[in-house]
């Protein structure tokens, strides 16, 4: 039987976390840390809520600590801090738009200076708007997407690299859309298959530095990004159609954050993991 959520909408990106019902578990309650992140220092972007939220909480029980970047969720943002911190480990959140070339420079120049080094980057931040007809897509929407959830991975890498030590780990998210594509989300889709092939490329281009990159392609996540880009009565159905039959959560995805970090990956780099609820793709 499908475990669907109830209708519901938010009218605006990004979506905010605090006001979904029921909200994602992105708490990581169950987790129990082993030190594998002992040490480091994690810059992760959009990590105020949804995926973001449950890595930097997974993170930080591993034993790291965390900057997230968010656009202006101040409320979110502060609960992942609390979060945490409540982990023991130290927080900052920076808020800004990541598709802004001299706010992820920003963002790396205040992680460096409050932990003094960065040892993982995740490129997670992402916004999609639901579009029917190519004919009816704004070009500036069509940029926007791209700015933020592509460019901004070219802004933040650059930035984050000549910090980034021998055995540094960079994880990018990607999606199910990558593989499957999506009709209504033609520009959001195609930002995800660039960041496999940025994934990719760039793994082979830092081999060399000791560096491994890797992508995460969640399925139906129960995130912020559903319910502030679908009508109510599509919300009330995201993940029915996965072969589980029902939304992941975010608690769920961020093991794959943790494991690609951490050194138990030594050997892996140019991948991507998939965790979408049993749905088979190639890649």
């Amino acid at each position: 039987m499908s475990d669907t959520v109830p209708p519901q909408r938010q009218d605006r990106q990004p979506g905010q976390q605090h006001q979904m019902e029921p909200r994602p578990r992105a708490e990581m309650a169950d987790y129990r840390g082993s030190q594998r992140l002992a040490s480091k220092a994690a810059l992760i972007s959009g990590g105020d809520s949804g995926i973001g939220r449950a890595v930097a909480v997974g993170f930080a029980k591993e034993g790291a600590h965390v900057a997230i970047t968010y656009l202006d969720e101040h409320q979110d943002a502060k609960e992942t801090l609390d979060l945490i911190e409540r982990a023991g480990r130290r927080g900052i959140a920076i808020p800004g738009d990541i598709g802004n070339p001299g706010f992820s420079r920003e963002a790396v120049r205040q992680a460096v200076h409050a932990f003094g080094r960065i040892d993982v980057l995740v490129n997670n931040a992402a916004e999609q708007h639901l579009c029917e007809r190519l004919e009816d897509l704004p070009d500036e929407q069509l940029e926007r997407t791209f700015r933020t959830n592509i460019f901004s991975q070219f802004y933040l890498t650059r930035a984050v690299l000549p910090h980034l030590p021998d055995g540094g780990a960079i994880i990018n998210t990607t999606s199910v859309t990558a593989y499957q594509g999506n009709p209504g989300l033609l520009d959001y889709a195609s930002t995800k298959e660039a960041t496999v092939a940025f994934t990719r490329s760039l793994a082979r281009h830092l081999l060399e530095r000791g560096i491994r990159v890797n992508s995460v392609a969640p399925g139906p996540i129960w995130t912020p990004l559903i319910p502030a880009s679908y009508p109510e009565e599509k919300t009330a159905q995201h993940g029915a159609q996965a072969p589980m039959e029902r939304p992941g959560q975010p608690d769920e995805v961020a093991p794959c954050y943790i494991f690609l970090a951490s050194q138990d990956a030594s050997y892996m780099t140019g991948q991507v993991l998939h965790p979408n609820g049993g749905t088979i793709v190639n890649g």
